[in-house]
């Protein structure tokens, strides 16, 4: 089994510096994966609302050996839910569905900036902390604007906010902003999913100078960014060869060659935070 090094956020929380997202799992192979991810050493997982599989982390959760107080584990408030007594209302339902007297980690999904009612989702989250309904607050695929909006609104920085983060999209103004407030950067889609850049010469060069895997060498890109991926995989043996990172580590030419995949255009679909919205 692999143990994790792990990374304090501003709450003092420690959260490992890699986790294993959940979505699209479902059904038994969901909650196959996740106990067979929770032997293997990971301690961190990823779930949401709309990714309706809460019920399966949290019979995964009881069905591992690995005892309750190492587990993180985190789900999101999905858009419909931003009004301050829904989002309240979508935290008790996510807390009874996940089988947890105490959620680890809530994120507001996504900002919706249409609707204008994520800063009353984000004063929800401060109370459900303030409640000890919630242990970690924070953020996903929120803009520098975005987060002003919710720090001047309640003075609470958001702990954590999870981004698309991959070689083609390495967000580093984004970086730069949750460096200077004390944000913890985690990556969404952290390979590049069907797009994953492994033939490309920064990544394969890497992976045969390091006698590693090209996901290998991207994962470990994320942890010497400071990033904390969030991989998914149901099968053990993909789960713990993106575990294994700590054996080996990049060059500077390296990180640089493989930040250099970046585009503007990177995103993996139109997934804006200012435009992109999901229900």
């Amino acid at each position: 089994m692999t143990t994790l090094p792990t990374l304090e956020l501003n709450d003092a929380t420690r959260l490992p510096v890699l986790g294993f997202g959940t979505y699209p799992l479902k059904g038994n192979k969901a909650v196959d994966a996740i106990v067979s991810a929770l032997d293997l050493g990971y301690r961190l997982l990823d779930t949401a609302v709309n990714y309706g599989n809460e019920r399966e982390v949290g019979e995964a959760v009881q069905r591992s050996a690995v005892p309750r107080d190492e587990i993180l584990v985190e789900t999101k408030i999905p858009g419909r839910h931003h009004a301050y007594e829904l989002a309240l209302g979508s935290l008790r339902d996510s807390a009874q569905l996940l089988g947890l007297e105490q959620i680890d980690i809530a994120l507001i999904h996504w900002p919706n900036p249409s609707r204008g009612l994520y800063v009353e989702a984000w004063r929800a989250l401060v109370q459900a902390q303030q409640d000890g309904l919630v242990r970690t607050i924070g953020v996903s695929n929120f803009t520098e604007e975005h987060l002003a909006n919710v720090i001047d609104a309640t003075g609470v920085v958001p702990a954590v906010n999870q981004i698309e983060l991959h070689p083609w999209f390495p967000q580093e103004q984004m970086r730069q902003v949750h460096n200077r407030l004390g944000i913890r950067t985690e990556a969404w889609s952290p390979l590049g999913k069907r797009n994953a850049p492994f033939g490309e010469p920064a990544v394969a060069d890497a992976a045969r100078a390091h006698e590693v895997t090209p996901a290998q060498v991207i994962l470990r890109w994320h942890l010497q960014l400071g990033s904390v991926p969030l991989p998914k995989s149901a099968s053990p043996e993909r789960q713990g060869a993106n575990l294994d990172l700590l054996g080996f580590e990049l060059t500077d030419a390296e990180m640089a060659a493989i930040t250099a995949l970046g585009h503007a255009d990177g995103r993996l679909f139109d997934g804006d935070p200012d435009t992109h919205e999901e229900m």
